[in-house]
């Protein structure tokens, strides 16, 4: 019995240590998971506008904008697209601000 316990303890602390979850404010007090997040683009492009409009019909699209103009798209890995007032080089800095402040490199 105890080396099964000993053997979830182990599992139980090398999960605890490869999925730190981090968070990052896309604005407004919007947080998505800097884990989840594959690309940060300008909605400028029609590719970009294609994917916006696909997410919609899919039923994956966040609108995080609170109205205001779109300014960066965010895909996820699980297919969501997050839209944001905020620029994408102020999102990407946000990234690396909070890698450096958790001591990743």
């Amino acid at each position: 019995m105890s080396s099964i316990n000993n053997q979830l303890a182990s599992q139980k602390s090398h999960v605890g240590n490869t999925m730190d979850i981090k968070l990052i404010n896309i604005g407004f007090g919007n947080i998505v998971s800097a884990n989840r997040v594959i690309a940060i683009v300008s909605p400028e492009s029609a590719p970009i506008k294609r994917v916006i409009n696909d997410a919609r019909d899919r039923g994956q699209l966040i609108d995080a904008t609170y109205g205001r103009r779109t300014r960066a798209v965010i895909i996820s890995d699980s297919g969501h697209v997050v839209l944001s007032a905020i620029q994408p080089e102020t999102v990407a800095n946000r990234f690396v601000v909070s890698k450096d402040a958790n001591g990743d490199n």
